[in-house]
């Protein structure tokens, strides 16, 4: 990120609006007048073309560009997901991430204190579930059920690897030992079912996900339940909550029982507190076009944004969500 360090005091709109609500329907201030953002230059690391992140990511960047004032429009980078996402933050390529919380979680022990990428967090945006999609009419039902079969874990650098392997792992079932793998993205998954060259696949996304979405519109498809695995995997990973994919979801008949994993979007914490601040509150004032986006972010909320533990928020973020306290 190059230039744009004034700062911009919100607090003055916060107390005459009172509500988040009602910033939406006020012309950004920032871009009313002669911008301190103007020629910073930011890129934003997302995910599939057919996944939430990405979707996301580039309502984002207009938001982001409109509301900050920037002469140019924030890079929006498709990438393997939240493990290529943080390479990408720690090497400098990227201004903002999306990341799950537990490869955030991994990434913060192995970064010195102090380090100039050391994480912060701008906001808690809204929890990724975990599919395990077949076909309708495979004889799976569980995790044992996809042994000899031909599964796609994740695309190498995903969130997605990650939790797939700790579920395996926990099922009792090695990769290319027990079933043929695959490491493959969201995009590349939903065709190999679709084609019938893979049995099953793992994702990590908000719900619904457009590439599933478009696939069970394409072939009847359902997702693995997990409920036997619920209690182990909490055992061994706490970060993860157990939740519910509803019937109606993918045109499945039947509510399954999942595992779900928050999100974050994430920054390094040598970014001006401004910037932050800006990025923050234009996210929250955004909520209604970033649902058009995507039905997950509906839960985008600044109530929930602030948990973002284990990950300190950076100290923008925090100035933001102070000043949305009762005054």
């Amino acid at each position: 990120m190059h230039g744009g360090r004034g700062r911009v005091d919100r607090r003055t709109v916060l107390r005459t609006f009172g509500a988040l609500g009602l910033l939406a329907a006020v012309p950004a201030a920032v871009a009313a007048c002669a911008s301190p953002y103007a020629t910073a230059r930011l890129t934003l690391a997302t995910g599939g073309t057919q996944g939430v992140y990405y979707a996301l990511g580039n309502v984002l960047a207009d938001v982001w560009r409109a509301r900050l004032g920037l002469d140019t429009r924030p890079e929006v980078l498709s990438t393997a997901g939240s493990v290529d996402n943080l390479r990408l933050l720690t090497a400098g390529r990227a201004d903002v991430v999306f990341s799950q919380v537990d490869t955030a979680a991994d990434q913060l022990q192995r970064t010195r204190a102090g380090d100039p990428h050391e994480l912060r967090a701008l906001a808690r945006i809204y929890d990724d579930v975990v599919h395990v999609v077949v076909p309708a009419e495979s004889p799976a039902t569980s995790l044992v059920g996809l042994r000899g079969s031909r599964v796609s874990v994740g695309a190498p650098e995903s969130g997605v690897a990650v939790i797939a392997r700790r579920l395996l792992a926990v099922a009792g079932l090695a990769p290319d030992v027990d079933f043929r793998t695959f490491q493959l993205g969201i995009n590349d998954s939903v065709a190999g079912l679709e084609s019938g060259e893979l049995d099953a696949f793992f994702w990590v996304g908000g719900l619904p996900t457009e590439g599933v979405t478009r696939l069970a519109a394409a072939r009847p498809i359902r997702l693995l339940d997990l409920d036997d695995l619920i209690g182990p995997v909490r055992d061994a990973y706490p970060v993860y909550a157990p939740g519910t994919v509803p019937a109606g979801n993918y045109r499945i008949s039947e509510p399954i029982t999942t595992l779900l994993v928050r999100n974050f979007l994430l920054v390094a914490r040598t970014m001006p507190d401004d910037m932050a601040y800006a990025l923050v509150e234009s996210l929250f004032a955004a909520q209604e076009q970033l649902t058009a986006a995507s039905p997950a972010a509906l839960t985008i909320d600044p109530r929930s944004g602030i948990g973002t533990q284990p990950v300190p928020l950076h100290p923008g973020a925090e100035r933001f969500f102070q000043a949305m306290k009762p005054i």
